[in-house]
């Protein structure tokens, strides 16, 4: 069954499989108090075969059980594919025995005797997983233009304020200075623009200032006439005059020599210019869209770069930030490249593993988008089976610490200890208003007056954990 659905627990279905009836009565009410719909058997042939039916988002299964034990049950369940997520219930609470479970697939495990909080909070994070899946899911479904525009995907507040500067620049005439990293987009936004522009049917030319010599670049943007230099066999028009009509996109400009950026400047204010050899000048209607990695103001006071083409080319600036800095568009991308080469190397990939998006979201990223996108690519190439896992993430990022988690550099570990804070404070918060509901018989307003917080700050905290009141009567 499958468990990309929102996180809503009376729609939650749970088996729990456990020789000892005490176990079996204890988390069956621990669990429907909560509002999940939970079945229970002390006969872990006949838990096997119900669960493999498909029926169940969650088994929760003692290790060690006459018959069948626990890790026969999940190693069932794994090959089935049915997608039940696996929680171990053990008294061998050792360290080998939870990561065993792990490693064959079990979503966490809980040590005999466990209490109500601790049951709760296990099942709570399972689910708290899932849920961010099948949010991640609906998104790589629904990406709308509110975080899409052409190929460029973002939700966070950074992209979608490039957004709107985007939507505003396009339909006018204005030249446009992208800056940003290697790897950010810079050539997608230029033909954002391009194609939300009055121009969209002219032509749209790419030119690479920094893959050509001085000489050449020259000939390159302005053509040359047959004769006109050694080699110079026939004429060639250059990339202004091919864009008559459209859109140029000059990427790393601030590679120009000084003498270019002056023969640059004049074709933009007089939009003519000579090719190499000519003698007539060639006028042209065409729109400039500049880039560059490097930072053209200090390029300015060092006197690498002229102020006044600078602040010709920047007349709409528009900055990419890097990917480290928009941690919220990470997994979007993710689930957007995964749809892209799984279509395209027709691969069965349905999801990525919980463990594997906190992998993508702690990496630097030092390549961006770019590298985001080669990882995916070569991720969907080598991976196994229906889902994404941890060692494949680690294994095109070259983490030696999939199961460890360990931070390879000092933003790394600025990140992990963020990530690890917001989750534990979340778990303590959550911890925090099952105890004070269930100390008051799940009547909000006593709890409310009992922890002593506003009813409605209350009711807030249980929508942002997804807990729902027991009845209505309750409330």
């Amino acid at each position: 069954m499958s468990t990309s659905q929102s996180f809503d627990r009376t729609k939650i279905r749970i088996m729990v499989v456990d020789d000892e009836d005490i176990v079996l009565r204890s988390c069956h009410r621990i669990l429907t108090r909560l509002g999940y719909q939970v079945e229970t058997t002390a006969n872990p042939d006949e838990g096997q075969k119900r669960i493999l039916e498909g029926e169940f988002h969650l088994a929760i299964v003692d290790l060690k059980m006459p018959v069948i034990d626990g890790m026969q049950l999940l190693r069932a369940v794994r090959e089935s594919r049915v997608g039940t997520e696996v929680i171990m219930i053990t008294g061998y609470s050792t360290v080998k025995n939870a990561v065993e479970a792990m490693k064959l697939g079990a979503a966490d495990y809980v040590p005999k005797p466990f209490d109500p909080d601790e049951l709760t909070i296990v099942v709570e994070r399972v689910f708290e997983k899932q849920s961010l899946i099948a949010e991640n899911l609906y998104l790589r479904q629904q990406l709308d233009d509110r975080y899409r525009l052409g190929n460029i995907i973002g939700q966070s507040p950074a992209m979608l304020g490039v957004f709107r500067r985007i939507q505003k620049v396009a339909p006018t005439s204005g030249t446009v200075l992208i800056t940003g990293e290697s790897g950010t987009g810079k050539e997608l936004v230029a033909r954002a623009i391009h194609f939300k522009s009055t121009r969209k049917e002219g032509p749209f030319i790419v030119a690479d200032c920094s893959t050509l010599a001085p000489s050449l670049l020259e000939s390159e943007l302005f053509g040359h006439v047959k004769g006109s230099f050694t080699g110079a066999e026939r004429t060639h028009k250059g990339v202004f005059e091919l864009s008559d009509g459209g859109t140029l996109f000059l990427d790393e400009i601030s590679n120009m020599s000084p003498e270019i950026q002056g023969k640059l400047l004049r074709v933009l204010e007089s939009m003519e210019f000579k090719p190499v050899g000519g003698e007539e000048s060639k006028r042209v209607d065409v729109r400039l869209i500049a880039a560059t990695n490097q930072d053209l103001k200090k390029m300015v006071a060092r006197g690498q770069f002229r102020a006044d083409l600078f602040y010709r080319l920047a007349v709409v600036p528009i900055t990419l930030p890097p990917l480290s800095n928009r941690q919220e568009d990470i997994v979007l991308l993710a689930w957007h490249f995964l749809h892209q080469f799984k279509d395209h190397y027709d691969k069965e990939i349905r999801t990525i593993s919980p463990g594997a998006l906190d992998q993508l979201r702690l990496h630097a990223w030092p390549g961006n988008v770019r590298e985001l996108r080669n990882a995916m690519e070569r991720i969907v190439i080598m991976a196994d089976g229906p889902t994404v896992t941890d060692k494949d993430i680690a294994a095109v990022l070259g983490h030696e610490r999939t199961q460890a988690g360990i931070p390879r550099n000092l933003e790394e570990l600025k990140k992990a200890k963020k990530l690890a804070r917001e989750k534990a404070v979340e778990q303590i918060e959550r911890a925090f208003v099952l105890d004070s509901l269930a100390r008051n018989n799940w009547n909000v307003s006593q709890a409310a007056r009992d922890i002593g917080i506003q009813r409605t700050n209350l009711h807030a905290l249980m929508r942002k954990y997804g807990i729902r009141q027991k009845t209505e009567s309750q409330s």
